[in-house]
């Protein structure tokens, strides 16, 4: 089994800067925003900014907190198998960190990305996605994620990398840690 990297951070932090950084050095990237936006699809729902959400908060009331986790595990461990080091993007909630740690252990490495709330928010404008909308929804957002324990996740990292710079200075972080592993 190969190691497992979990990477966390507020929206728009550069959790996907981080994943692109690995991704680029053949590190198999499994998205767990990707699973919530699988999940609006596959309900036929509109996608608008508060809909990625209130699907995330829906599935974990029914199904439990670490359920996106729960799912993701058995496609972790396959890629593992084949790989030294499997990055899964935007761990969320307490739940989830507690089920992965569970299950790998000492093999689990969790990453935050911080940055400062204005620096996100101009992120956010920039890159146009449809769950991002405007400040009102950015702040329900944050507010959501924090309520999930991601501000505990981010303070609990094993390690932290600021970004508060440009994306390539991220990059070029991230990627003098790569090699030091």
């Amino acid at each position: 089994m190969g190691r497992i990297i979990t990477v966390c951070g507020m929206p728009a932090s550069g959790k996907g800067v981080f994943a692109e950084a690995l991704a680029a050095r053949q590190i198999p990237v499994l998205s767990m925003g990707d699973m919530i936006r699988a999940e609006v699809n596959r309900l036929g729902l509109e996608e608008s900014p508060g809909i990625f959400g209130e699907t995330a908060s829906e599935l974990r009331s029914i199904h439990g907190e670490g359920v996106l986790a729960s799912r993701l595990i058995p496609t972790a461990d396959a890629v593992s198998a084949t790989n030294p080091i499997v990055l899964i993007e935007g761990l969320r909630g307490v739940a989830e960190l507690e089920i992965f740690r569970s299950h790998w252990q000492e093999n689990l490495l969790v990453v935050a990305i911080k940055a400062a709330k204005e620096n996100r928010y101009l992120r956010v404008q920039a890159r146009g996605r449809a769950e991002d909308g405007n400040r009102e929804d950015f702040e329900i957002r944050d507010a959501r994620e924090i309520g999930w324990g991601l501000d505990n996740l981010i303070n609990d990292a094993d390690i932290i990398f600021d970004n508060d710079a440009s994306p390539d200075t991220l990059q070029e972080i991230v990627t003098a840690w790569l090699e030091s592993l």
